[in-house]
């Protein structure tokens, strides 16, 4: 079994050509088991033909054998949620590589420049007080938004010295303004006007998917298409970053381009995946590494792996949050920390067992 494991991880034994097929498999059995379980189980081959039947003219071959109970829980429920979970899995995976690859450090996450701080404040501001209740049905997910952006414009106006993002005053920007925007949540939330106010504000604060939808869809995707295509076409440049900013200068990469790009990038994915799903740590964190000991440092392989890997790994918690105590339901945020902590400590130790 060590063996295999060992075998499994070498990444320059593992080709794009059997690892990236192999995701994609995981992703569709993802899709059709995650959407039938839960409270009320649709079999696979009913939740297939559900989602298949979305074709136009497929159903007519495939013939209408599922009830109305079954069609109204994939389509209605399950199918956008799981959805939403592959899509925010592959962003918050994809943000913690270029966070990575930004600050040079493996230990950087989605929300090391304090965009989940902003976010949460903004989110619970609305929640408890209906600051943003003009905004109408989706609220909760532009005030997030707006909270997030607000944040990350300021970490970048402090980080800049002479015209140029100093990446140790980003780091410490980000952590000095995640602190006050931590403070001004718990200030909000102190003054909670309501039990069940603050009891919805903190559940959404962990993380969670319960409110998906197909409008919620549509923007996050669209926004993390973009960001792989812009990632992908510079992953050149990323490589080179990782030798530090007067290597890569040398090299030929504009850094100070390079870095504005991305801390746009990280920026937007991190702040449109809070949005929708509330503060799910540990996945930017722990996949890239997962990603890098599969494929290597690479980031033409390492981007796609991570994407996929994330959205698999996103998608299983959420199953295992609703099911788990069904019909009540567990923060998605909470089972990634906790069982994405001590596999990232296992993964750690089998890599410096290697040295």
């Amino acid at each position: 079994m060590v063996f295999f494991v060992k075998r499994f991880f070498q990444a320059e034994r593992r080709s794009m050509g059997v690892i990236v097929p192999m995701l994609i498999a995981a992703v569709l059995l993802s899709l059709i088991f995650g959407v039938g379980l839960g409270p009320v189980k649709v079999s696979p081959l009913s939740t297939a033909k559900i989602i298949v039947s979305y074709i136009p003219g497929v159903e007519d071959i495939i013939g209408h054998t599922w009830t109305r109970l079954e069609e109204n829980i994939v389509r209605g429920l399950r199918l956008p949620r799981v959805l939403l979970g592959l899509i925010v899995g592959a962003s918050l995976a994809v943000t913690g590589v270029t966070m990575q690859a930004l600050v040079r450090n493996q230990l950087a996450d989605p929300f090391i420049l304090g965009v989940s701080s902003g976010a949460a404040a903004a989110a619970t501001l609305g929640m408890l007080f209906g600051v943003f209740s003009f905004l109408g049905t989706y609220s909760l997910s532009i005030s997030a938004f707006i909270g997030s952006a607000v944040t990350i414009i300021f970490v970048y106006l402090i980080s800049r010295v002479r015209g140029r993002i100093n990446i140790t005053q980003l780091l410490l920007s980000g952590v000095a303004v995640s602190m006050i925007m931590d403070g001004v949540t718990r200030i909000i939330t102190l003054s909670a006007p309501n039990a069940l106010g603050l009891h919805n504000a903190t559940f959404w604060m962990s993380g969670s998917l319960a409110g998906a939808r197909w409008a919620y869809l549509t923007i996050p995707f669209a926004v993390l298409v973009v960001c792989m295509i812009v990632l992908l076409v510079n992953y050149r440049t990323l490589n080179l970053l990782l030798l530090g900013d007067e290597s890569a200068g040398s090299l030929g990469v504009n850094v100070r381009q390079t870095q504005k790009m991305l801390v746009l990038v990280a920026s937007l994915m991190a702040g449109t995946t809070i949005a929708v799903s509330g503060t799910i740590g540990f996945v930017g964190l722990m996949v890239p590494h997962f990603s890098r000991l599969l494929v290597g440092g690479d980031h033409k392989r390492v981007l796609p792996v991570a994407a996929l890997s994330g959205g698999v790994l996103v998608v299983w918690v959420d199953v295992a949050a609703r099911t788990l105590l069904a019909p009540e339901e567990l923060p998605v945020g909470i089972l990634t920390a906790i069982i994405g902590g001590p596999l990232f400590i296992f993964l750690l130790k089998r890599k410096t067992g290697e040295r």
